[in-house]
């Protein structure tokens, strides 16, 4: 086919998809192609899908069909963990033309130029996943405020309700060096916030290639890579996105707690505050180390958001084992929970457990769970009401609003000044507005001039 010169993306799922995205965009770019909007009508429309979500086939279905509306000759390619997971039942979805797999999306510019439109399915290229082991790194940049920087990516743990080791393979991690290279080179664009990513990021130090099944011994650990990038000048922010409670050790906490660049935000995967169930999903950790885990935040950071994944209707989840889990998290000295219900996977050891919890009663619980996070959370944001912190703002989609993130996760709220995108100010947080961010005062004082307590 001639060489299409445009190309539009549609990305679902995690901050390693949104990172993975925007380099597979500067592939496009290096070799001559132009990115428009989604709905602007492009010659190739890249879907990278996500496992996790519910409804995975059904979403990319409609995304499909959404390109082809703007773009009826369009090319669609689809990657991701879902195009891993099920390849060819993606290629005979109507209009896609190519699917490829957790190493062959990297190498995607390989197969565009043999590509051709095909009215019966799509060309599948997706491998083994047991043969992914090389390290492919990627960084979001151009299209948010903040850059995340993929440094993992697989996962050696065997929970069983996870697809993800079936979607992208043994852990397996870029080395120190080339992740504070890459850190440099998003600072020099100009980004002020730098969020770390990947499946099991605290599991960093896992080599960069995995030979005839035996991995390098680790040269680094999680803790030393962030030693390094914290020495990184001209940038003002990293975040971790989110790291097992296991792998959160003391030193991680303790150094953060000190750290010049890193914020006072954890996001910690709990999955369920009752220890039988976290037998059951084989999590590495029981419900006792994780309060030690906030205890120790807490104390070193009073003001530290502290984010939880939970999973609600797992099988064997008794109401009184859930309210186990509920009372558990009411009590706890958090910020704010990612609730999911749990969907059957296939292959995975849970979706063949006895015991199933109704939809309807697993869709009662989130509501449950969701309603104690907005608590949760609006009674950290009032702690902070009157003070004053730092504030990175960017853009909104109502033109006449910027909104942004604390260094604790608070988000706030502001008419739009063009002048303060992609900058850190030092604002009065006032009050919490019914869209559930905070109202603030912007001042007039140097960043950083106050006690962050």
């Amino acid at each position: 086919m001639a060489t299409p010169r445009t190309v539009a993306f549609y990305t679902l799922g995690c901050k390693l998809n949104y990172s993975e995205t925007s380099s597979i965009g500067r592939l496009f770019e290096d070799n001559g192609y132009g990115e428009v909007k989604f709905e602007d009508g492009a010659n190739i429309y890249v879907i990278n899908t996500c496992s996790v979500t519910d409804f995975a086939d059904k979403k990319c279905r409609q995304i499909v069909r959404r390109a082809l509306k703007f773009s009826p000759d369009a090319f669609i390619v689809v990657v991701g963990c879902y195009a891993q997971l099920k390849p060819k039942e993606i290629a005979e979805i109507p209009g896609v033309d190519l699917v490829l797999g957790a190493a062959e999306k990297f190498k995607i510019l390989d197969y565009i130029d043999d590509l051709s439109k095909s009215p019966d399915k799509g060309m599948v290229q997706a491998g083994d996943i047991q043969e992914v082991n090389v390290f492919t790194n990627a960084f979001s940049f151009g299209d948010r405020t903040r850059s995340f920087l993929k440094i993992q990516d697989g996962c050696d743990y065997k929970c069983t309700f996870c697809t993800i080791p079936l979607a992208r393979g043994k852990s397996r991690s870029d080395t120190v060096e080339n992740v504070v290279a890459n850190a440099k080179k998003i600072a020099e664009k100009g980004v002020k916030e730098i969020v770390l990513t990947g499946v099991n990021i605290g599991d960093f130090g896992n080599g960069t290639e995995v030979i005839e099944g035996v991995k390098p011994k680790k040269d680094a650990m999680f803790i030393d890579l962030i030693k390094e990038l914290d020495k990184i000048e001209d940038l003002e922010r990293f975040r971790i996105s989110s790291i097992e409670p296991n792998l959160c050790t003391d030193e991680v906490i303790e150094f953060v707690a000190q750290s010049d660049l890193f914020v006072p935000h954890f996001h910690m995967p709990l999955q369920s505050g009752n220890n039988k169930q976290l037998k059951m999903m084989r999590r590495r950790y029981k419900r006792e180390l994780y309060v030690e885990r906030v205890q120790k935040i807490r104390h070193l950071m009073p003001h530290c958001a502290i984010g939880v994944d939970v999973i609600v209707g797992f099988p064997g989840e008794t109401e009184e084992d859930f309210l186990v889990t509920y009372n558990f998290l009411k009590d706890l000295d958090i910020t704010y929970l990612h609730v999911f219900t749990y969907s059957e996977r296939p292959n995975t050891l849970a979706a063949e457990m006895q015991d199933t919890v109704p939809m309807q009663e697993r869709r009662r619980r989130n509501e449950m769970l969701r309603i104690l996070s907005e608590k949760k959370k609006r009674a950290f944001y009032s702690r902070f009401l009157g003070r004053r912190r730092d504030v990175l703002f960017e853009a909104h989609k109502d033109k006449n609003l910027m909104t942004g993130f604390t260094d604790n996760y608070l988000k706030i709220e502001a008419p739009i000044d063009p002048d303060l995108i992609n900058k850190i100010s030092t604002v009065q947080l006032m009050n919490i507005l019914d869209s559930g961010n905070i109202e603030v005062i912007i001042m007039d004082i140097p960043e950083g001039v106050f006690d962050h307590v």
